[in-house]
């Protein structure tokens, strides 16, 4: 028997998309509902085989449902969990894959009805493309999921929440909300913000009469990347965790006014130990 009998999700794209494909893949579910406004993709993700059928109503496609997954833009998914509510089985697990964890857990959770149970959690994995097409298998293998349950997490929701991510290749974390919003800051929205930011500036840069990024190779095209992110789904993470952004984006600012006064007085060997300390960091990683 899979760990799913029927999984609906609600935003049928690169992270949706993905977690359907995994769990078809191990034998981890029986029938995957799609739910969107876009039916042009959700009828793709039908072509693919990566659900089985779809509805434009939310709370149609959840009826009978053991698990939901929530993977819309984090500034809607306690709008879209408030409107599942009504129509959710005894029983049913609702979780999600939002970047930002300490609001939408809070409110989702007092939004379930009795029987019914919120897990927040949140794979860290995607790419800067979108979509169902964008979607692969392989998405969340060897990569972390981080799982925020608090007191009133029900033990058994938990445990499924937990198996299906280890189904799909994921090393679980379980984190408290508070303490993922400000990791997640660090390590994935400050990288975006200063992408944006790289990109911007170069473009900007007015020295010349022509835009200078038509020169750029590959380290600059690697490191900013994840600028090709979806503007509005940045700006709405940003919005969510504007403080523990703000602190990080600070803290950020005192390492690169370190680095310029390094670079302003000519101190090589304040650099070249600024760089070894950042490259062991880095080294480290991998």
């Amino acid at each position: 028997m899979p760990l799913i009998e029927r999984l609906a999700i609600i935003g049928v794209g690169l992270i949706g998309g993905s977690l359907a494909r995994i769990l078809r893949e191990k034998g981890e579910v029986g029938e995957v509902v799609g739910i969107g406004r876009g039916e042009a993709n959700l009828k793709r993700a039908v072509e693919l085989g990566v659900i089985d059928r779809y509805s434009t109503d939310p709370c149609e496609g959840v009826r009978g449902a053991d698990l939901v997954f929530l993977a819309t833009p984090v500034c809607s998914i306690a709008a879209v969990a408030e409107r599942i509510a009504p129509c959710l089985s005894a029983g049913c697990v609702v979780t999600d894959g939002g970047s930002v964890k300490e609001g939408i857990v809070a409110t989702c959770e007092r939004l379930m009805p009795a029987g019914s149970h919120f897990v927040g959690g949140h794979p860290i994995a995607g790419t800067e493309h979108s979509g169902v097409d964008a979607s692969f298998a392989s998405l969340y293998q060897g990569k972390r999921c981080i799982v925020t349950p608090t007191p009133d997490t029900d033990p058994g929701a938990l445990r499924k929440v937990v198996r299906m991510w280890e189904a799909a290749g994921s090393e679980v974390i379980l984190m408290d909300v508070v303490k993922h919003d400000r990791v997640v800051a660090a390590i994935s929205h400050l990288p975006h913000m200063v992408a944006y930011s790289l990109v911007n500036a170069v473009e900007g840069y007015d020295r010349f009469d022509e835009s200078i990024l038509k020169y750029s190779a590959g380290g600059f095209r690697d490191f900013t990347r994840i600028a090709s992110s979806d503007p509005a789904m940045w700006r709405d993470i940003a919005l969510m965790n504007r403080e523990a952004i703000i602190e990080m984006m600070d803290f950020f600012a005192r390492y690169f006014a370190e680095l310029r006064a390094l670079v302003a007085k000519g101190d090589g060997e304040g650099m070249r130990l600024f760089f070894e300390e950042s490259k062991k960091s880095r080294d480290a990683i991998l």
